[in-house]
């Protein structure tokens, strides 16, 4: 799959004097190296809810594993707009590092060859506790089953901290 690059803006009421734009490729690469995830669904009585999880950064979106029963998956069954973030610091050190948000829709990866990939990257990433079989269109391990989410940006903003701070939005095909 061809990257997608998107608009690159600068917000300069958010950004220090002097601040750049962060480059998109800084944040993919904040998001291949960041091992925890937020994930923001809504319920469908309309509350929020924020759960953390594990994900990695392949063929121009994050992806993301569940059981099919935890909130999170009834959330984005009834509505798959979803919003995920990380910081690139590891942390919340007010002087350093990136912090990315993205929004986007969470679709379902059932392709076999796909999902093994991910499998693939999932052990590259966090290492053998999180080795998954693939079958049925899904991870299995240890007798459970989760079920395997994509979203690709829409939308994505970076947060720059440092001696300067910037904030940067990133606009793909027509997002807003």
């Amino acid at each position: 799959m061809a990257a997608r690059e998107p608009v690159t803006e600068l917000h300069p009421d958010y950004s220090s004097a002097g601040a750049t734009a962060t480059a998109w490729t800084a944040a993919v690469g904040g998001m291949t190296e960041a091992e925890i995830f937020w994930l923001s669904t809504v319920r469908p009585d309309g509350r929020p809810h924020v759960t953390p999880l594990l994900a990695v950064w392949a063929d121009g979106a994050l992806h993301f594993a569940t059981g099919a029963e935890e909130r999170k998956a009834r959330n984005l069954a009834a509505a798959p707009h979803c919003v995920l973030t990380t910081s690139t610091a590891g942390g919340n050190d007010l002087h350093a590092g990136l912090d990315v948000v993205v929004e986007g829709d969470a679709v379902r990866v059932e392709d076999e060859t796909t999902l093994v990939g991910l499998a693939d990257l999932f052990v590259e990433k966090y290492g053998d506790d999180w080795r998954f079989e693939v079958r049925d269109g899904a991870f299995h391990r240890e007798g459970h089953r989760a079920i395997v989410f994509r979203v690709e940006p829409v939308t994505a903003f970076g947060f720059g901290r440092g001696e300067t701070y910037s904030q940067t939005r990133w606009t793909f095909d027509g997002g807003a």
